[in-house]
């Protein structure tokens, strides 16, 4: 009998693409709210015309493994320092620049994307996945802890009997809920009142099985978000205007105040879609869901975070 809350996962940037790195119990990842698909891939039939019917099995081609799961949003302990969670964003696509004492700051990039080798044991099972690659999504919304949520595809690698190792899981901290004093939100240039906020980076992650290579790539890129806002008279604010208008301008989510307890999210230039109302109100509070599209300014800087 093995048990479901008995899990342990190590993740560790891969100096060469596809080479196991080797994770160690400082490579721990605290995790929440998973799914693993162990083998994924596609199912192959040889449809054969036979003198007889039935089944004739299949083939299992384009093996990888994928990976879903949440990671709390926090600072790190100490500004400068890198969040346990670091190195989750740069397996997606997303480069790491820290300025000691003070921050670290997140960026997309568009080639030379690293990967991670991932160890997942599950109470005496672990599975091994190389090159992994892959996307999260993010949301800030009252009375919640922000959470990362990943998805997560890597090469297969073996299935083993192995014994649960030691986490280190000192990098991650606790975090805060989503509040007035503890969050804000700037949209299009002034502060904002929300139900939620969240961000999508977007990320079109391929399991690529060619003659002469294998690899998980990212192949696109669409950072989008959704602001579930509170509806203001059009003197305080037209969305309406703003959306046909396809004006860009920023957005800046904060949350946390103490310093190493703090993830920022600045983006320079975002575009409003069509603003929806419908049934959308909370406590009989009319709001308005605001689509968000993330549109580069310089190249690669559409959507940056800050942990300090």
């Amino acid at each position: 009998m093995r048990k479901f809350k008995k899990l342990a996962c190590l993740a560790k940037i891969e100096t060469v693409y596809g080479t196991d790195s080797v994770p160690l119990a400082a490579n721990a990842i605290q995790l929440s709210d998973v799914t693993l698909t162990p083998l994924a891939g596609e199912d192959v039939s040889r449809d054969l015309l036979l003198p007889h019917l039935g089944h004739q099995g299949i083939e299992l081609t384009g093996n990888y493994m994928q990976l879903e799961f949440a990671v709390e949003c926090a600072g790190a302990g100490s500004a400068g320092d890198v969040p346990g969670y670091g190195v989750l964003l740069r397996a997606c696509g997303l480069s790491e620049t820290i300025d000691p004492g003070v921050s670290v700051v997140y960026e997309p990039v568009s080639d030379g994307e690293e990967a991670v080798s991932i160890y997942y044991h599950h109470d005496g099972v672990r599975h091994v996945a190389l090159g992994c690659r892959g996307t999260f999504q993010v949301e800030f919304a009252p009375r919640r802890i922000p959470r990362f949520r990943f998805n997560i595809m890597g090469l297969l690698g073996t299935v083993t009997d192995q014994a649960l190792p030691s986490a280190d899981l000192s990098a991650f901290q606790k975090p805060v809920p989503v509040s007035k004093a503890q969050t804000s939100l700037s949209l299009h240039g002034a502060p904002r009142i929300a139900e939620s906020i969240s961000i999508d980076l977007g990320n079109a992650v391929e399991p690529r099985f060619l003659i002469g290579d294998e690899r998980m790539q990212l192949t696109d890129r669409q950072s989008i978000g959704t602001a579930v806002v509170e509806a203001k008279s059009m003197a305080a604010i037209n969305w309406f205007d703003v959306a046909q208008a396809k004006t860009l301008d920023a957005l800046q989510v904060v949350h946390g105040t103490a310093a190493g307890h703090i993830v920022q999210v600045d983006a320079p230039k975002v575009q409003i879609g069509r603003p929806s109302q419908g049934q959308s109100q909370n406590q009989n509070i009319l709001n308005y869901s605001l689509p968000l599209m993330f549109v580069p300014d310089a190249g690669d800087d559409e959507l940056v975070i800050t942990v300090k």
